[in-house]
């Protein structure tokens, strides 16, 4: 076992431990998130209004150290306001250039789909290409760089769906769902213990790491047995998606490769070495369920993305030694 997964191992545990100190329940959420900064993905947080979303972001920027910037999604919101723009310095009698908030560790696009297509827009390069183009100017984000956004239901007023192509570049699509009620009352019980109940606390979020250590970890993932079975059991999953009879359009090349890379780092969580077929199934419906889209009858008869690709991995055999 080489050092770097041993490191790795232990601040994968720590990250764990220091998010359950902010964060009351949503275990599976946490180790999603965790999963893709170790894979050093993008996220999208779904969930109604007030179920943590923020505070799950700006717990897992303290955790790391890292430089850390919110972008507020409204109707209004232009897509200068986002990489930047060129300044006039009236003292200087010249154009200056002034960065966006993208040029940062970890950026919060809070509520992304209250923006239009066109400002949702802003973020393609830089989360694909870790650069944004200014006024015909390239720069590149410094790393790591890992875009966090959080989106309401679809159903609620006022939001916009994200482009596919935009879709497709989250690793990981995050959902946060309601509290146990043991969850809610010992979340309710903590709360009243704050100077300020109202306002979100990360004072219980410790440093575990520096952000510019965590490119050197993330490289270590690649020691992480795949087998080859586990690969052709990843291709059968992607390529069941775009034959399926309730499906429009299935998922891209790019799902598998975020499944496998996934699974790596869901391996190091569970103190492993290599892959197993469980990693690749417990990853498929947060890695596929926003790079599909059902039919426009399936969506009538009320068939649900989860449902789809319950059944897709039921028909699939386990790959077994």
């Amino acid at each position: 076992m080489s050092s770097e997964i041993e490191q790795l191992r232990a601040v994968a545990s720590n990250l764990y431990r220091n998010l359950e100190q902010t964060i009351v329940g949503q275990k599976a959420v946490i180790e999603q998130s965790i999963i893709a900064l170790l894979a050093g993905g993008h996220i999208l947080i779904e969930g109604v209004p007030g179920l943590g979303k923020t505070l799950l972001v700006e717990a897992l920027a303290k955790s790391i150290d890292a430089d850390f910037k919110r972008i507020q999604f409204t109707p209004d919101l232009m897509p200068s306001d986002i990489t930047g723009t060129m300044i006039y310095d009236p003292s200087e009698h010249k154009f200056k250039l002034q960065k966006g908030p993208v040029f940062t560790n970890l950026l919060l696009a809070d509520e992304i789909n209250r923006a239009p297509a066109k400002t949702q827009a802003a973020l393609l390069e830089v989360m694909q290409e870790r650069q944004a183009t200014i006024e015909g100017k390239t720069l590149s984000v410094q790393a790591p760089f890992m875009v966090l956004a959080t989106q309401n239901p679809l159903e609620q007023e006022g939001t916009y769906r994200l482009p596919e192509a935009q879709l497709d570049r989250f690793l990981l699509n995050i959902h946060i769902s309601y509290p146990s009620e043991q969850e809610e009352i010992t979340l309710f019980e903590r709360i009243l213990t704050y100077d300020t109940p109202l306002k979100n606390k990360t004072l219980s979020t410790e440093k575990v790491l520096r952000a510019d250590e965590l490119p050197v970890l993330q490289q270590a993932l690649n020691s992480i047995t795949v087998d080859k079975r586990i690969i052709r059991y990843t291709s059968d999953i992607v390529r069941a998606t775009r034959k399926h009879q309730h499906l429009e359009s299935g998922a891209g090349t790019r799902a598998g490769i975020a499944m496998l890379v996934c699974a790596r780092a869901k391996a190091v969580l569970q103190q492993r070495d290599f892959v197993l077929p469980e990693d690749i199934k417990a990853l498929a419906l947060p890695v596929l369920r926003h790079r599909i889209r059902r039919s426009p009858e399936a969506e009538i008869d009320g068939v649900s993305i989860t449902k789809i690709i319950k059944e897709i991995l039921d028909s699939i055999p386990i790959p077994r030694s």
